[in-house]
């Protein structure tokens, strides 16, 4: 061993060793990190890409956390952060306009359903679901309607961790019970599942019962009480089931029919995700504010955004008092603007949002292979680049995996040997940057194809 590698190995035990006595990593346990190569330790990013500072090489299957969209390693993302911070690094959002802010508002404005008008400001997915479940009960609070408080999420979807929005989720992701009670007035629906549905009926004999029943959870709470229903056009963390077209009218339609507002949370969905600028634009319907983060700037600066309709904005024009209560510091931070613009064109003038399309129909059919030569696959499922790997000990029987079988750190650890990070157990996420083409993703997929049939092998199962 030469002394550079000797200082290299030293480098790595002394982040390592830092890390865990003073990172907080954010919901991890200590205990699992602590674990012989249980810290992993990102260094550098080129395309669909991540090193660590072992200079192991791995690809983002997960775009980071859905996030990622034109890939690690955008000097040009750079130089734009590097000129914004040398014109100008930040001004008082809550008194100022800025050139940045303004053209990214803008731009917005021009992509998203053509209702949508305004943008505010953010920083994380979780604050853009804060603003827009405040802006939605001000609405209704300004227009008179000082009843309409309360708001219907559904069961299994994630809306992120801060107060109202760990409130609103109805993903067991969280635990919530440490921080209970929380916001009062928030009533869980259940969701759409056609390949379990809760209701046990079938499609489209249905007649999308699952939209229709929210209507009897309206009446009952009583109309005049409900501000909103926010939900995922196309939720990840209900197993990336699409919706039927009709599910999204018909909602639509009970709410147009009771006074409530539709919150579309595009966190995940937006920005070419699902081989659309936006998840709701699969569907012939607008809503009345959505959120927005993540492939907004691609990760390469933080900012996040509640945008609504004029209608809605219109509520807020008149006395100070009617002003949108509350704002964020960083909100509308220059810097921020001044890359997601730039990222923004960035999957405008390389047809990212197409290439999600396109390439998510190889990728789509590629992970439909899995089901036939694995016993554990029981589905896949998605749509753009935004898919699933559903596994159970026994499909055919409808068994699941159980404590014992440890397939939460199986499955981690098994893509990861074959050059994979991915959010993984019983469900594999498959959700790599936009700029993923082909070839790649023939390597993504035979990557996982080798880790499910070691896990196979792990647990017996032939």
């Amino acid at each position: 061993m030469t002394v550079s590698d000797v200082s290299s190995s030293q480098r790595v035990d002394d982040y390592r060793a830092r890390a865990l006595e003073h990172l907080w990593v954010h919901t991890a346990q200590y205990n699992d990190l602590a674990k012989d190569d249980g810290m992993l330790v990102v260094e550098s990013g080129d395309g669909i890409y991540v090193t660590d500072n072992k200079g192991d090489r791995y690809i983002d299957a997960m775009a980071g956390l859905w996030v990622v969209a034109v890939g690690h390693g955008r000097s040009e993302l750079a130089d734009v952060a590097k000129r914004q911070i040398e014109s100008l690094a930040y001004a008082n959002p809550f008194a100022y306009a800025t050139e940045p802010a303004i053209d990214l508002a803008s731009k917005l404005a021009s992509l998203t359903p053509e209702a949508i008008n305004k943008i505010h400001f953010v920083n994380s997915g979780s604050e853009a679901v804060e603003a827009a479940i405040r802006m939605a009960k001000q609405y209704h609070f300004n227009r008179g309607e000082r009843r309409r408080t309360k708001v219907i999420s559904r069961i299994g979807s994630y809306h992120g961790t801060t107060a109202m929005a760990m409130t609103v989720n109805g993903s067991n992701y969280i635990n919530k019970k440490p921080f209970e009670p929380l916001m009062p007035g928030v009533i869980h629906v259940e969701n759409i599942n056609c390949a379990r549905c809760p209701f046990e009926k079938t499609y489209p004999e249905c007649e999308v019962f699952c939209a229709r029943h929210i209507e009897d959870e309206i009446k009952f709470q009583d109309p005049a009480t409900i501000a909103a229903i926010i939900a995922e056009p196309i939720s990840t963390s209900n197993g990336n089931w699409a919706p039927q077209q009709e599910y999204w009218t018909t909602l639509r339609e009970i709410c147009d029919r009771h006074g409530v507002l539709i919150i579309a949370d595009e966190v995940i969905n937006g920005f070419g995700r699902t081989g659309k600028w936006f998840g709701i634009q699969h569907y012939p319907v607008q809503p009345d504010i959505m959120t927005v983060a993540k492939g907004i700037s691609s990760g390469y600066a933080p900012i996040a955004a509640a945008m609504a309709t004029q209608e809605v904005a219109d509520a807020f024009v008149g006395e100070r008092a009617d002003s949108f209560a509350g704002g964020i510091t960083w909100g509308a931070h220059p810097v921020s603007c001044a890359v997601a613009l730039a990222n923004v064109e960035i999957i405008e003038r390389e047809r990212l949002v197409e290439n999600s399309a396109r390439v998510g129909e190889h990728l789509a059919a590629q992970l439909t292979e899995l089901q036939k030569r694995h016993k554990v696959v029981s589905d896949t499922r998605g749509i753009g680049l935004m898919h699933s790997v559903e596994l159970k000990r026994d499909p055919e029987a409808g068994v699941d995996f159980t404590e014992d079988d440890k397939v939460g750190e199986l499955m981690p650890r098994l893509l990861k040997e074959q050059g994979l990070l991915a959010r993984a157990g019983a469900s594999i996420s498959v959700a790599p940057p936009l700029v993923i083409n082909r070839e790649e993703v023939d390597a993504l997929v035979d990557g996982i194809d080798v880790a499910i049939g070691n896990l196979e092998r792990e647990l017996g199962i032939g």
